[in-house]
């Protein structure tokens, strides 16, 4: 273990120096912040002895900052605060900033040991669970999919069921819901699964671009065209071919898509002859293509082709707790993200307003907002609803969903009946007809100090 210790004194090191390097710890030494953050930034360290009071000004201030800037930049690093006679209240705030232990000066070497080994072994520990974490992870399949929901567990099993044939399947569902990795799981559950998936999203192409990126095209077959390219149906060939947003399709991509899929032939742009493709086709539209029949806007003889069988995902405000599920997921997608090994802990506050939500962006929405939480919170341990940074929206008529609305007013009626009692909890929650840790409670789950 690389041992880092933080201490202005030499006469201090140079007695603890043999007995730590006898111990086996690679040791680095600072006397000063400066020299502190140098050495930390050249090698991150797996230890930390830290003094908080250290020059040139011997406040504990600044030992606290640089507390901050340490586990910033190492903050997998365990450090162990070492304070003089009368800085408990300080050493406290150390502990609650993230330092691993606290020890009082001077230090008793038998202690002094029994720290470091207590703090070696959590860290070894910390970085098991991540490394098995992690391979749980990759080895994951690629289609893999959470949530325990009622709605969710039953489209999940159709999938399953219909993903072992070459049935088409339409996928039904709002933006954000996840239809792609819906249709990544009927791929993986197929005999087509050692062939290519190929994806495009309809929407994002105009017309004729999207003709020739499906069906491909020759050289010269129009302006730009310098050479053949095949398209996505060849690229597909014993595959699966994922069209997301299907229901974008202009009429004559629609009459070419339809030729394809009776025949299974395509005809390249500018070409003279057919080439046959073996191809699953899986779509998805966040549209009512009922409704795109009816009006003349999609062709019926496309749509019953396309829906061979129909999957409608759930809106995640539809999903119950599978919210938690999937927040704690992207969290550790998050620390990956911003350079944290572990992932963050959610308050009670941040698990209700995450069910509050009404998520009208889905996963998406959800992916983003756990990404900026952890990027908000800096370095503490846990989200806070205030790091979600959730806007209200839904059903209310202020844009927020009933659930917020009732728990903002439950809120606000707390923090006034606090106030009318000067801050006497048993009164105020006498006032609101609660027990006293009734009023306890809810001030935990809102964060009310």
């Amino acid at each position: 273990m690389h041992l880092l210790w933080i201490e202005d004194d030499p006469a201090l090191r140079r007695v603890y120096r043999g007995l730590l390097e006898g111990e086996g710890y690679l040791l680095a030494e600072a006397a000063e912040a400066t020299q502190a953050r140098a050495a930390v930034h050249k090698r991150p360290p797996d230890l930390v002895l830290l003094d908080l009071m250290l020059p040139p000004t011997q406040a504990a201030a600044d030992g606290l900052a640089l507390l901050a800037e340490l586990l910033a930049v190492a903050p997998e690093a365990k450090i162990i605060v070492l304070t003089g006679a009368g800085g408990t209240d300080t050493a406290l705030q150390a502990i609650q900033r993230g330092a691993f232990d606290l020890l009082h000066k001077p230090v008793d070497p038998d202690v002094l040991l029994v720290v470091l080994q207590r703090a070696a072994a959590r860290l070894s520990l910390e970085r098991a669970l991540n490394d098995e974490r992690e391979r749980a992870r990759q080895q994951r399949p690629r289609g893999a999919m959470l949530g325990d929901s009622p709605a969710f567990l039953a489209c999940v099993d159709l999938v399953d069921r219909v993903a072992p044939t070459d049935l088409p399947v339409l996928v039904l569902g709002e933006n954000g819901t996840g239809k792609e990795l819906l249709a990544r799981r009927v791929h993986t559950g197929s005999r087509r699964s050692a062939a290519p998936l190929v994806a495009v999203n309809c929407g994002a192409l105009p017309p004729t671009l999207l003709e020739s990126t499906l069906f491909g095209h020759e050289k010269g077959a129009f302006t730009g065209a310098d050479r053949a390219r095949p398209g996505l149906f060849q690229q597909a060939d014993g595959g699966t071919l994922f069209l997301d947003e299907v229901g974008e399709l202009e009429p004559p991509t629609q009459v070419r898509l339809l030729r394809a899929l009776e025949s299974g032939e395509i005809l390249p742009v500018g070409a003279s002859s057919p080439i046959s493709v073996d191809v699953r086709l899986v779509s998805a539209t966040n549209r009512d293509l009922d409704r795109a029949v009816a009006q003349g806007a999609f062709r019926d003889d496309l749509f019953w082709r396309l829906r061979g069988v129909e999957v409608s995902l759930p809106p995640l405000r539809d999903r119950g707790d599978d919210i938690l599920l999937l927040a704690r997921h992207f969290l550790e997608e998050a620390a990956d993200l911003v350079g944290r090994r572990a992932p963050r802990a959610l308050t009670d506050a941040a698990q209700d307003a995450l069910r509050a939500h009404p998520w009208p962006g889905n996963l998406r929405e959800l992916r983003h907002a756990m990404q900026r939480a952890s990027v908000m919170a800096g370095d503490r341990r846990e989200l806070t609803a205030a790091d979600l940074g959730l806007r209200p929206s839904g059903a209310g008529g202020d844009g927020s969903s009933l659930a917020a609305q009732v728990e903002a007013l439950e809120r606000r009626s707390i923090k006034a009946a606090l106030a009318a009692e000067g801050d006497n909890r048993t009164r105020a929650a006498a006032r609101l007809g609660l027990s006293r840790q009734g009023l306890l409670n809810k001030m935990a789950r809102y964060e009310i100090p």
